[in-house]
């Protein structure tokens, strides 16, 4: 009888988190189905090796890939920094795999793995040897293009990017949401619940000590951001971000195409000195530029500076 009772009770616990976690699905379906359709694919969706990959492609010139951030998709590359290129290269934004309207990559997918997925996409739409830009995250795996793929671009520009290893770890929200059981449990509360505020509270932070331009929140599509897929392949890729690094940084020394590396002073989530000026010694003819006061979101900020830096990187190129 007791046997029974307890059986019951879990059973009845069963049903309670069983019937919660459709109610959070089913909000969180309608969310992402809001988001979607608010902000739909801007270009054209490509098919490499079965994995659907979104670029946006605009403007003449020589072929420019840009690379977004953490969290972010082309909509981040296309709001300014985009618009102020087009008239002098063809510009290629894509989103990073789990981003945007790119398919993930299994376990998230390392940097090097997204390199390869991002040359091939940029490949078929005929741009064999682009000037690489990546900001933040994306710069890591603009850096891992360049180390893994040699010959596949002609010059580069990391903007805020991470490129070195850091002290500590990495904090508890990429550890939950990067995980299986964050994933199944967690993710799925956030898509569905996740504030305005808390969205425009992130925002501030990240654009910090600058202010959020205007209108950038309505053009980016945050709800896009807050997607489960999107939310799960974010901290998946984070979780391994330090290790892949560490792989990474032994082979900066090869890197024989013309570097220009921009960095705020200013900025807290992706720092100048543990990160730009450790890997400009590092690679051969690296230039840095360092942008006093600035903080992370420098595509945005100080689009002058960074289109500065591209155009000093295709010159050295030769284009």
């Amino acid at each position: 009888m007791r046997l029974a009772v307890k059986l019951l009770g879990l059973l009845s616990l069963a049903a309670l988190l069983g019937g919660c976690g459709l109610i959070v699905d089913r909000r969180a379906d309608r969310r992402e189905a809001s988001a979607m359709a608010e902000f739909p694919p801007e270009g054209q969706i490509l098919s490499i090796d079965g994995t659907r990959v979104h670029a946006v492609v605009a403007g003449r010139g020589p072929d420019l890939v840009l690379i977004h951030g953490a969290g972010g998709n082309t909509r981040d590359m296309t709001f300014s920094l985009a618009p102020a290129l087009t008239d002098r290269y063809r510009v290629i934004a894509i989103d990073r795999p789990g981003f945007g309207y790119t398919d993930p990559l299994p376990d998230g997918g390392t940097i090097f793995e997204q390199a390869a997925l991002l040359q091939k996409a940029a490949a078929q739409l005929g741009a064999d040897r682009p000037i690489v830009m990546g900001h933040s995250y994306g710069g890591a795996v603009a850096l891992a293009w360049a180390v893994s793929r040699p010959g596949t671009l002609s010059a580069l520009v990391p903007v805020s990017a991470a490129s070195q290893v850091w002290d500590g770890g990495i904090g508890p929200f990429y550890k939950i949401t990067g995980s299986a059981l964050g994933g199944a449990t967690v993710v799925p509360l956030i898509t569905a619940f996740a504030s305005e505020q808390q969205v425009e509270d992130a925002l501030v932070g990240v654009f910090a000590p600058q202010p959020v331009p205007e209108g950038y929140s309505d053009a980016f599509g945050p709800g896009l951001t807050l997607r489960r897929v999107s939310l799960r392949a974010n901290g998946e890729q984070r979780v391994t971000l330090k290790a892949e690094i560490a792989a990474m940084v032994p082979l900066y020394p090869q890197i024989g195409i013309p570097v220009e590396i921009v960095h705020g002073t200013a900025d807290t989530t992706v720092g100048l000195e543990i990160h730009a000026r450790p890997t400009a010694r590092a690679i051969p003819g690296a230039t840095l530029t360092e942008l006093p006061g600035i903080g992370h979101m420098t595509q945005h900020v100080s689009v002058p500076a960074v289109t500065a830096a591209i155009d000093r990187a295709a010159a050295r190129a030769g284009f």
